[in-house]
């Protein structure tokens, strides 16, 4: 078997070597207590880099995602959120488990929200009616295949939050590809949320954790979410340090991944029956229809996966391919050829 190529998730990534003697070599206190000096330096560097005054270490972007709601949304509540909104697809019903609110789909346009159509989704004031308690954004957006949700979007956003006095939270799990694509800095992004989390352990490469950051007024109230959902850690500098690598060395390098993805993009849009919507392949996801090629999602994948080459199934006809730091140009070649092979092999279910 060779060298496998896995672009099923930037998730995958290892720690690089610098953050494994980070690790190693970590201060630590216990973090219940707020003595641990490599976590407080981790959730200062996030809050200082996204213009927040406060951050929060979380376990995931899930955790990340759900004490924001939780602080943000109470019972009874309802939160904004694009239809197919990770918060929604992916956190098992998280919103109305943890928060007991519950979620208000908006279709959108490459995962951005249409601002006229949440002005028009918010609650008036009714006893038949649940009180608008958030809207929800994420970028880049999963679902539409790694879209960037554009600054003008936000700002729209953001003003018709601000008439309505409806906070925004951003889900911003990749939100520093969003900034590279764009060209900007996240706190560009982030200014026009209230509160943002965002994912250390996908493209940044750091091995566990995200960090939430906003108000530091609403940190605190969200550290005591964070402490019933039991994400209360004790020495977790060392798994905070890798994190402050992340966010100090290898968010540039995400552009790399970017010209990967556009690389795979552009030829497999070059393999018979396998369609790609290049303008949507904004930063380090390419999501591909199969349907022309005749083959079931299923066996495609395994097929792959017997020549070594990992994606993701996304729908009936839909595949999942992220690029990452350990994914190579050779491994991008090495999976076009074998996508190439399997396609003409024509396997079926």
């Amino acid at each position: 078997m060779p060298e496998r190529v896995d672009l099923r998730s930037d998730t995958v990534t290892k720690p690089t070597d610098a953050m494994r003697r980070a690790m190693a070599e970590a201060e630590v206190g216990d973090d219940v207590y707020g003595e641990d000096p490599t976590v407080r330096r981790l959730e200062e560097l996030a809050a200082e880099t996204l213009g927040k005054e406060a951050g929060l270490f979380v376990t995931s972007g899930t955790q990340g995602n759900q004490v924001a709601i939780a602080t943000h949304a109470g019972r009874g509540e309802e939160v904004i959120a694009e239809a197919e909104s990770h918060i929604f697809l992916y956190e098992a019903a998280a919103v109305s488990a943890i928060a007991g609110a519950q979620i208000r789909q908006i279709p959108g346009v490459a995962g951005a929200l249409p601002p006229e159509a949440v002005a028009a989704a918010i609650r008036e004031p009714n006893v038949h009616h649940p009180r608008t308690a958030l809207i929800e954004v994420e970028n880049t957006h999963n679902r539409a295949g790694g879209t960037v949700i554009p600054l003008d979007n936000l700002r729209r956003l953001r003003e018709v939050a601000d008439r309505f006095g409806v906070p925004i939270h951003m889900d911003g799990a990749r939100l520093f590809n969003a900034a590279i694509a764009a060209g900007v800095s996240a706190a560009e992004f982030a200014r026009l949320a209230d509160t943002v989390q965002v994912c250390l352990s996908k493209g940044l490469c750091a091995p566990v954790g995200s960090v939430l950051v906003g108000p530091r007024d609403f940190i605190e109230r969200a550290r005591q979410w964070r402490k019933r959902l039991g994400g209360g850690m004790r020495q977790a500098g060392v798994i905070a340090a890798p994190g402050i690598l992340a966010l100090t060395t290898m968010v540039e390098r995400l552009a790399e991944d970017h010209e990967h993805a556009r690389m795979l993009a552009e030829g497999l849009a070059e393999v018979p029956g396998i369609r790609v919507d290049l303008g949507r392949v904004q930063t380090n996801i390419v999501l591909v229809d199969i349907a022309g090629t005749g083959l079931a999602v299923e066996a495609f994948l395994a097929s792959l996966a017997a020549e070594g080459v990992l994606a993701s199934a996304f729908g009936p006809t839909l595949v999942r391919f992220v690029t990452h730091r350990d994914v190579d140009r050779e491994g991008i070649l090495r999976a076009l050829s074998v996508i190439s092979r399997v396609v003409k092999g024509g396997v079926t279910a």
